[in-house]
């Protein structure tokens, strides 16, 4: 199995999985996802929830995480994540580019850029510590 299909395996289950994100790109250091909208992920007043658009960024940054665990590290948690929305959407497809901006023993920072059909939607930034055995 390659790393993307574990990676999209690894929704199954679980948020990603409910809203249905997709990877669709794994390299060292970037990932790329999508997410078909459907009614289910709007807000109440119709168009694209907030929450929609940090789960689809948050899920990228952390699978590139994920990705890039340094040697002896079991996993990771998000200590801070902030998101700038710049638009919206309410029908098609978004799609997210989680970019690793610094790849540390104990903490990797992530940016991602979140697009709608015609233009970025968001720019979410989070801050992943690296969690070692005890």
């Amino acid at each position: 199995m390659g790393m993307l299909e574990e990676l999209n395996g690894r929704s199954e289950g679980a948020l990603p999985g409910l809203i249905g994100l997709e990877v669709v790109g794994v390299e060292e250091g970037r990932i790329s996802s999508r997410l078909r909208l459907r009614e289910e992920l709007l807000a109440p007043n119709g168009y694209l929830h907030a929450a929609t658009v940090v789960a689809l960024a948050d899920t990228s940054c952390g699978y590139g995480t994920f990705v890039g665990l340094p040697e002896g590290a079991t996993g990771f948690t998000t200590i801070e994540l902030k998101s700038n929305f710049l638009g919206t959407a309410r029908e098609g497809t978004i799609g997210c580019e989680a970019r690793l901006v610094h790849g540390g023993r104990n903490t990797q920072v992530w940016d991602a850029t979140v697009t709608g059909p015609e233009k970025a939607i968001a720019l979410f930034r989070c801050t992943q510590m690296i969690l070692y055995p005890r």
